[in-house]
């Protein structure tokens, strides 16, 4: 018994001793990870405030520093107002002076590391020059992400693009926990109504491709032609044709995922469904023609991607009655729309650069001056066509001038000392893109403040008729001269909304005229920067592109791309109502070309033409009845 106590009892200070160690460690641990989190917020901080990564070269690293030593700057100032209010705030009078003395001490020290980063990165920037001056002469390329010179291949970054859209597309991205999105496919998707997938025999996970591939295959099975004997096959193949509609387009097989099937009555969701902006603004810009050199407009893929964002927050509102694991992918798939628009303009400028290395290959091919001038005979005749669509005299001056000046910023690289040949390049593309962005900003204010003006006098005319209606219930009746009063006054409002076209289409011609230039610049770095060919050869290719921008920027300058003043509001109408009908014809199947485009807007203006002489027409003889009564 005492032996055992007196064992207990030696051993009890051994375990109270042992207790003060391991709070001890404990506590260490603690604040070592409070140190190591209040590193990593300072860390994050300061790399918000101030960039330090490697500058391309002198004017890159001159850039950093000044916009460094402006950050510091601001947040030094930014600090020495926000510290004493917080404080104040917190600790009354107390906390006042305190954060005023950290916002003094912020004041100086945020500003102060400013400088001295933005001296670092200039002087970094100044020793990567000849770096960056050899690699230029060697037609290398940097890199933005990696922050280095590279050998550029254009095919190679083909097939780099195409195969990681293909993995976006079949759910290769990861999951917001870090899974594979194609491992969390497995079980079939949770939709509203399932009809046309099985109509089509595909899981409702289905990947655009696969829905293709079984459309092509039940439509052999059920086409009328080769199933005469069975009289329900006409109506099978409608059926099929039906679901291969709704489900080969996102945002229809979105809204069919969530709703199901829409009502017959609904055609105006039906119609906003069937409309892609894509189609629509390509007919009604007329830009189909200068596709090869731009590809689609970032105003129609700004549109086509709003339409899904809308698409995505009707479906983001019944997240709570989502499963875990549909929830994942849907926060997922937003997390990856970065990605997909960041890769969906790099294949865009790839695409562009490919396209320009086809226009030029009668260029690079020419043995004398009679294929040289076979060459600028094709450009004329290619520019001419362009010209006579309702915005082809801007896109040819916007194309044009973005593809002489890249051209000769190149060639002035690679055949002058220090490159200086470039900078009248350089110059000219600096001074167009200051005016452009002045451009930009005078049409955004300017439709901004016509559509307010526009709206509120058609508010005006609303409220009016409104309060007309309300008293005709009250059982006051209208007469003839009180209704052709409302027409007029219906007639009013639409005109003003017209009135606003010119001011929102030169403000939508000024945004595509930056995106058309910033798209060109890339791809034609592409394409001089392709290490597939020799330098001799790519700089062929920039005498070939300058020959092509300057005769597209002379042509387009001729017929008034400079000076676009969007008159024409009936045109604009006509192209309005025939992009409509374009896009709802493709969305079901039907084949619709340009000239078909083309020929229907010719059609329409006339039919408004018509109908305006119609109503000038009529207009007069009413006037003139007016005159024979009064006398």
């Amino acid at each position: 018994m005492n032996s055992t106590t007196s064992d207990i009892s030696a051993a009890a200070p051994a375990d109270a001793a042992s207790i003060p160690k391991q709070d001890e460690q404990h506590m260490t641990t603690t604040e070592q990870q409070e140190i190591d989190e209040d590193l990593q917020e300072a860390s994050e901080v300061f790399n918000s405030l101030f960039s330090t990564r490697r500058p391309k070269d002198g004017w890159a690293g001159l850039s950093s520093g000044l916009k460094s030593i402006g950050k510091g700057t601001a947040a030094g100032v930014a600090s020495l107002i926000a510290q004493p209010i917080a404080g104040a705030h917190e600790n009354g009078v107390k906390g006042f002076f305190g954060g005023l003395a950290t916002g003094v001490a912020s004041a100086v020290a945020l500003p102060v590391t400013g400088v001295c980063v933005g001296a670092y990165q200039m002087s970094r920037g100044v020793a990567n020059s000849v770096e960056a001056m050899n690699a230029s002469k060697q037609g290398m390329m940097w890199d933005n992400e990696k922050r280095e010179w590279i050998h550029y291949y254009l095919e190679k970054d083909k097939e780099l693009v195409e195969k990681r859209e293909a993995e976006l597309k079949s759910g290769g991205g990861k999951t917001a926990s870090g899974g594979n999105l194609a491992a969390a496919d497995i079980n079939e998707k949770k939709v509203k109504d399932r009809e046309y997938y099985d109509l089509m025999g595909v899981s409702t996970n289905a990947t655009a491709g696969e829905i293709k591939k079984a459309y092509y295959k039940e439509a052999r099975k059920c086409h009328p032609d080769k199933c005469q004997d069975d009289p329900e096959a006409a109506t099978k193949f409608q059926a099929l044709g039906h679901a291969y509609q709704i489900l080969s387009n996102e945002q229809t097989r979105a809204s069919y995922d969530k709703n199901g099937k829409p009502d017959s009555n609904s055609a105006d969701a039906n119609l906003a469904n069937e409309i892609d902006p894509l189609v629509f603004f390509a007919v009604m810009f007329g830009s189909h023609l200068v596709e090869p050199y731009i590809g689609e407009l970032w105003i129609a893929t700004t549109a086509d991607t709003l339409m899904k964002d809308a698409m995505e927050q009707q479906q983001s509102m019944d997240m709570e009655s989502m499963t875990e694991e549909d929830a994942a992918k849907f926060l997922a798939s937003k997390s990856a729309s970065s990605e997909e628009m960041t890769l969906k303009q790099r294949k865009r400028e790839v695409k562009c650069a490919l396209n320009l290395r086809e226009k030029i290959i009668l260029f690079m091919e020419a043995k004398d001056e009679d294929d040289i001038m076979a060459f600028k005979a094709s450009i004329a005749q290619e520019a001419s066509k362009i010209v006579s669509t309702s915005f082809g005299a801007t896109f040819l001056v916007a194309i044009g001038f973005t593809l002489e000046v890249e051209a000769e910023e190149y060639i002035g690289v690679q055949t002058s000392a220090l490159g200086m040949g470039a900078m009248n390049a350089r110059f000219r593309r600096t001074r167009k893109s200051t005016a452009n962005n002045w451009k930009i900003m005078g049409a955004g204010i300017n439709a901004a403040t016509t559509g307010r003006k526009a709206m509120k006098e058609v508010e005006a005319v609303q409220k009016q008729m409104e309060e007309k209606k309300a008293m005709t219930v009250a059982g006051e009746e209208q007469d003839g001269e009180d209704n052709a009063m409302d027409e007029e006054k219906a007639k009013m409002a639409a005109q003003k909304l017209e009135e606003t076209i010119p001011a929102l289409l030169e403000l939508a011609r000024a945004i595509n005229n930056r995106d058309i230039s910033r798209t060109l610049k890339g791809a034609c770095k592409k394409l001089f920067s392709d290490a597939e060919v020799t330098i001799e050869t790519r700089i062929r290719r920039a005498e070939a592109v300058y020959l092509l921008g300057s005769e597209f920027y002379t042509i387009g300058k001729e017929c008034g791309g400079e000076k676009y003043d969007v008159k024409d509001t009936k045109d604009i109408k006509a192209r309005a109502e025939v992009a409509v009908m374009t896009t709802m014809a493709k969305a079901q199947g039907q084949e619709v070309t340009e000239d078909d485009t083309e020929d229907m807007i010719r059609r329409a203006k006339d039919m408004q033409q018509g109908r305006d002489d119609a109503e000038a027409a009529a207009a007069n003889e009413k006037a003139a009845s007016t005159d024979e009564n009064m006398t």
